[in-house]
């Protein structure tokens, strides 16, 4: 194709996208806006500007340049917030370790990611010094602390970060680099092998950034983040950015809560006292949230909050709203910066329906500004957007990671054929809605039918003796696989298989399962495993039951 392209003027200044640009919006519209953490600490917009310009300072004077990974350990706070932004502008690369992995994987991620300079929290001493000895880059450590008096015994030690800030010049010069830059990089755990490292660019977050903030700002009928509301996550900033909202919410100004470690009372004290209106989490976030003694009675109306990282079950959408609160689905992955898509009420859908527009509410969504999806066949042959099809989401947008680190083999294997393929069995419908219908590798091949384990949760879940469900498919000599489901009851209530096949006998008779997807086994137990970010562990699930079938446990119980 023959194109067009006119040099830029002598002496016209290149504006490349780094993130130094989303912090300048936040002062110039708020000033007094405030970054607050827990009950220990509040500031205004220019302190955290002057903040991060002195933490620049501190990592600048310990030897920190571009190119440079420095590692944060820490719960979410207003230093993970300044982390953000600070190690990025130098030009170095932010690697936001998953304290919840285990100290092996940890040690592995550390290593990989070649950490030269690491932020740890107190709360992760013993753990840090636990694999101090086997880091193979790291040169520098620095000492987080709320304020108390801690001696600790970590190697390298620098100094302890409220001191050196506070000792630090507040003005700092950030210069401008190519907008390719790495920024970010963080690690996915899989079903096998050691984590993954995924990285974004200054361009990447900065173009992730501008569509979020479209899409939370007015996308929706219902705005669901605006300069008056007031912002605290309750996803971990290690995972994905905190899902980008952070940036978002610096470049537009808003009020910023964080609640260090989650802790389901002061997560309940600092939305009454705050006064939070905008968050974010994985679906047994809210559960335990809803659940927690320090919630019960409370209504929390004008609360919105979007749910990713698991399926939204219609159970958990309904329990939300008749406590007053706002649930919006949205799908995205480690390796898409995260944002994809987001439930979306349209027109056509405004005059369907309530239960039709609940249906779509927690669907994953529509796909957001830049964002290409389509739906292919193993053989990577595309299929119709008929709302039927149903076959692996693939991706396309600027802010997708473009592989993973030092692993160009897999790297590959995600962007086969040129598109980014995502694991999970979806659909489309004309609308350009996506319905996550499974992850590949939890699909439930049975009596010759593929049973999607996500319905069956959301099926079962409807059960009014039901908190938590979690389904998978078990080998079995005659029909390939089985479901099992674990199931975590209301205090109070009783449920066999036998009442669970009865609850299951009119949804096979709507047609909207069939006769094959009747667990043959339920498990009753009072918690169900979670990754390390809040998800089901359906690899952990599996383990557990093949070790209860072995011990013929009186957990199981069979229909």
């Amino acid at each position: 194709m023959q194109t067009r392209v006119i040099p830029p003027a002598e002496g016209a200044y290149e504006y490349p996208l780094l993130i130094k640009r989303l912090l300048m919006s936040g002062s110039r519209y708020e000033k007094t806006r405030e970054i607050v953490y827990r009950d220990v600490l509040r500031y205004s917009y220019p302190t955290l500007t002057e903040r991060i310009a002195r933490l620049a300072n501190v990592l600048t004077e310990a030897g920190v340049k571009a190119g440079d990974t420095v590692a944060v350990m820490d719960w979410d706070s207003h230093r993970y917030l300044e982390c953000m932004f600070a190690i990025p502008m130098l030009g170095a690369v932010i690697h936001t370790i998953n304290v919840r992995l285990s100290p092996e994987q940890i040690l592995f991620t550390m290593n990989h990611a070649e950490d030269r300079v690491v932020l740890v929290n107190s709360d992760f001493i013993g753990l840090y010094n636990a694999i101090g000895g086997q880091l193979e880059t790291v040169e520098k450590t620095f000492l987080i602390t709320d304020g108390e008096t801690k001696t600790a015994d970590l190697p390298n030690l620098v100094g302890e970060y409220e001191q050196l800030l506070a000792a630090a010049s507040p003005a700092y010069e950030f210069a401008d680099f190519d907008e390719n830059s790495v920024a970010t990089t963080f690690y996915t755990t899989g079903t096998t092998g050691n984590p993954k490292g995924v990285y974004f660019t200054h361009r990447q977050i900065v173009l992730h950034t501008l569509a979020e903030a479209a899409l939370v700002g007015g996308v929706d009928s219902v705005r669901l983040m605006g300069t008056n509301d007031v912002y605290m996550p309750i996803t971990p900033m290690f995972h994905v950015h905190a899902w980008g909202i952070p940036y978002v919410s610096t470049l537009m100004g808003i009020k910023q809560v964080y609640p260090g470690r989650y802790e389901p009372d002061m997560l309940v004290k600092l939305w009454q006292e705050e006064k939070v209106t905008f968050s974010h989490c994985v679906p047994t976030i809210l559960q335990m949230l809803i659940h927690c003694k320090s919630g019960e009675g409370l209504d929390f109306k004008g609360w919105k909050i979007i749910i990713g990282g698991s399926a939204l079950s219609r159970p958990l959408y309904e329990a939300a709203k008749a406590r007053g609160i706002q649930l919006t689905a949205a799908y995205g992955m480690s390796e898409t910066c995260p944002m994809i898509s987001c439930a979306h009420i349209n027109d056509q859908l405004q005059g369907a329906s309530e239960e039709e527009r609940t249906r779509y509410r927690i669907k994953a969504g529509v796909p957001v500004s830049l964002v290409e999806a389509a739906i292919v066949d193993t053989d990577g042959n595309f299929l119709p957007a008929d709302g039927e099809s149903q076959g692996e989401l693939v991706l396309r947008a600027p802010w997708l990671s473009m592989g993973y680190l030092r692993e160009p083999e897999k790297g590959a294997e995600l962007w086969a054929g040129g598109w980014l393929h995502t694991g999970d069995v979806a659909t489309l419908d004309d609308m350009g809605v996506i319905d996550i219908r499974d992850r590949i590798k939890d699909v439930i091949k049975t009596g010759g039918e593929w049973v999607s384990s996500l319905d069956l949760e959301d099926l079962i879940g409807r059960h009014g003796a039901i908190r938590e469900v979690a389904v998978v498919g078990m080998p079995d000599a005659q029909w390939g696989e089985r479901p099992v489901a674990l199931l975590v009851l209301r205090d109070g209530h009783a449920l066999d298989a036998q009442g669970l096949k009865e609850h299951l006998k009119p949804f096979i008779d709507l047609g909207q399962i069939n006769k094959w997807a009747i667990p043959s086994q339920i498990a009753l137990v009072t918690e169900i495993p979670k990754t390390s970010v809040g998800k089901l562990d359906k690899k952990r699930i599996r383990l557990d039951i093949v070790q209860w079938q072995a011990d013929s446990s009186p957990l199981l119980s069979s229909l």
